[in-house]
């Protein structure tokens, strides 16, 4: 079953990775910074090797984003994300996963999952049943 992995953290301190640049992260020595660093380099690692990871991107500083609707027929374009809220979306992963249950075990050994939060969406096909 596939699953998007939604990555959310605060546009603060925008850049990737997001989890180095939360306040609880900048406060740890540097050691542990790197440590939890390569920890997600395994992590990233280990999913593609088991064939889990189907893709990933990172996501351009809010402040990038172009928020396009359509109204009376006439296309609207704006500035900024379509929410307002604290947190924005930061990256996307797709996973490939045997079981819901390994979905989010996957999304927990994500260090943005401690200071941000990390939202697992089935993914759906066309005809609208789960991949």
């Amino acid at each position: 079953m596939r699953y998007v992995l939604l990555v959310y953290s605060n546009p603060r301190n925008w850049g990737h990775p997001t989890f180095l640049r939360t306040p609880e992260v900048l406060e740890m020595s540097g050691a542990q910074r790197a440590e939890m660093a390569e920890g997600f380099e395994g992590l990233l690692h280990e999913l593609h090797e088991s064939g889990e990871l189907i893709s990933a991107a990172a996501l351009a500083d809010p402040s990038t984003v172009r928020t396009v609707r359509v109204r009376g027929g006439r296309p609207l374009a704006t500035d900024g994300p379509f929410v307002e809220v604290k947190e924005q979306m930061a990256g996307v992963f797709v996973l490939d996963c045997a079981s819901p249950e390994r979905a989010e075990e996957i999304a927990a050994r994500f260090p943005d999952a401690r200071f941000g939060a990390i939202e697992l969406r089935p993914v759906m096909g066309v005809n609208g049943q789960e991949m």
